[in-house]
């Protein structure tokens, strides 16, 4: 359907056109024949302005027509002026004309585009949406309790802007006021990173008044609102990672971020553990890494509570996380490769 209305407006300008500039300059078959071509070119023009607008915001569109109508103005006024000293139905007095008129009305255009935003004041509060160069993290209530999302964006590699919607500092308040201690304790917590947040110089954090009153889950409202703004959600909840990813929305997951950063180790790699308990098999002990990665050694359950020296044997990685096998340092024949040894 939008085919056969776009053929038609080409048509529509192109007879238009032969018939503008046949009567100005007396039924000329040539002259009208160039108003009909440039009658063609002005319907493709604005086809394609109107292809184009279909992904700018509603600001730049009317910022861009403010300017687009102001530049014409002012072109027109010059224009008179220009025809008031030579008058009469020439072609270069025509072409002057249509000259000024494109030339100043493009320039309008191109400054109320760029001025759009700053013309049109929003809301305070709100967020642009299906924003075209906005970067918009929307940061969940676990991940800000969680507190390792503020020692992430001081380093510098998080970027964009951190969005926190009313809702989910609301969640923030009503576990910081709750009667159990320990969710009063993690609700303060919360509190006292994003106050961190908020003071890093590196990152803008905005607090915005969206809201979802139809839906009454905060998980559901964060995917609408990351729908609406075309955002990023970034949380440490399976649950909310998996019915963002199920409904097209980004999810940045800081577990999966820690996974990724462990240090590797290698079959052979030597390490120094402290075995902090019995294991699930009767010669089994374990340790943990500093990033709480599982360390299995066998033949390990007699050295509990001791740091003892081991060799990797294998490599598991879960949907919890990440298993070492290891043996006692001379346990079994293995081919030793130092941690140190600069691989």
């Amino acid at each position: 359907m939008m085919i056969i209305i776009r053929c038609l407006l080409i048509i529509i300008s192109f007879l238009g056109g032969v018939f503008v500039f046949g009567e100005i300059f007396n039924r000329e078959l040539d002259l009208a024949l160039i108003g009909g071509c440039i009658g063609c070119l002005s319907a493709v023009l604005i086809i394609l302005v109107e292809q184009r607008v279909k992904n700018v915001s509603l600001k730049t569109v009317v910022g861009g027509v403010v300017g687009l109508i102001s530049g014409l103005i002012i072109a027109n006024l010059f224009s008179y002026i220009l025809l008031f000293y030579y008058p009469g139905r020439s072609l270069a007095n025509l072409i002057i004309y249509l000259l000024i008129n494109c030339l100043v009305g493009f320039l309008g255009l191109g400054i109320g585009v760029k001025k759009g935003e700053e013309f049109i004041p929003g809301k305070p509060g709100t967020l642009k949406e299906s924003p075209t160069e906005e970067n918009y993290k929307i940061l969940d209530t676990s991940v800000i309790i969680d507190g390792r999302i503020a020692d992430i964006s001081e380093t510098g590699f998080m970027e964009g802007i951190f969005v926190i919607p009313q809702f989910v500092l609301q969640e923030l308040v009503y576990i910081a006021d709750s009667s159990d201690s320990l969710r009063r304790t993690r609700g303060k917590r919360g509190l006292d990173i994003l106050n961190k947040i908020q003071k890093q110089v590196n990152i803008e954090v905005k607090i915005v008044d969206q809201d979802f009153p139809k839906i009454k889950e905060v998980d559901a409202k964060l995917v609408a609102l990351a729908k609406k703004i075309n955002g990023k959600i970034i949380t440490n909840d399976f649950n909310l990672n998996k019915v963002s990813e199920l409904q097209g929305v980004t999810v940045l997951n800081v577990n999966q971020l820690a996974t990724a950063i462990r240090p590797v180790v290698l079959p052979g790699e030597l390490m120094n553990v402290y075995i902090q308990r019995e294991g699930k098999e009767p010669t089994q002990g374990v340790a943990y890494l500093d990033d709480g990665t599982m360390v299995v050694v066998e033949n390990g359950r007699k050295f509990v509570g001791k740091n003892k020296e081991v060799a990797v044997t294998s490599v598991l990685q879960t949907t919890a996380g990440r298993m070492i096998f290891t043996v006692l340092k001379g346990g079994k024949p293995v081919d030793y490769i130092p941690r140190n040894s600069g691989r």
